[in-house]
């Protein structure tokens, strides 16, 4: 059974560390230790990318049967919400924790009708589950050419970070009282 259990203040560090070494594994299980998608010394995601992300949203850990293992961070604003940040131990990795944990994401907010996130080009695992477990529709695809026009700072990282692109996913929900 998953469940979502908000992140403790004492919980905080370790969540970090879990968050960076599952996207760690997807860099490195696509490139090698060769890496140059890292946006800190020996991390894919940044300390300070994921402490933002935890202060200006709503930050869970991934439960299955009572042990940690994964964690999520939202935002919601009205009906519209962000998945900032999912991910599943490596260890688990295939077993549906994922899914699940998605699935209780949407429980939590029924009040949200379209659903955003985006992911790097290469992390087709990812893609994968974005687009074909979870029902999320690729909108559109950043890169030198077309960077993010919402976050001009960010996109200029992502030029040196990411210089082949992130696509950006929106899952539109549709309720029954809209049918």
């Amino acid at each position: 059974m998953i469940e979502l259990r908000p992140l403790s203040s004492d919980d905080r560090e370790q969540f970090i560390l879990d968050n960076q070494e599952a996207f760690n594994y997807g860099a490195i299980e696509e490139f090698g230790l060769r890496d140059d998608h890292f946006e800190e010394d020996g991390e894919i995601i940044s300390r300070e990318t994921i402490e933002a992300s935890i202060d200006s949203g709503e930050a869970y850990r991934i439960l299955r049967d009572g042990r940690s293992v994964g964690g999520v961070i939202i935002k919601v604003d009205g009906d519209r919400g962000d998945l900032e940040i999912l991910f599943v131990s490596p260890r688990v990795h295939s077993k549906g924790i994922g899914y699940a944990a998605w699935c209780a994401v949407e429980q939590l907010h029924p009040e949200v009708s379209v659903w955003e996130t985006v992911t790097p080009y290469f992390e087709k695992r990812n893609i994968h589950f974005y687009v074909n477990r979870c029902g999320f529709h690729i909108v559109e695809f950043y890169n030198s050419h077309h960077p993010d026009p919402n976050d001009p700072e960010e996109a200029s990282q992502m030029d040196e970070q990411f210089p082949d692109g992130m696509f950006r996913f929106e899952k539109r929900i549709e309720r029954e009282e809209e049918k």
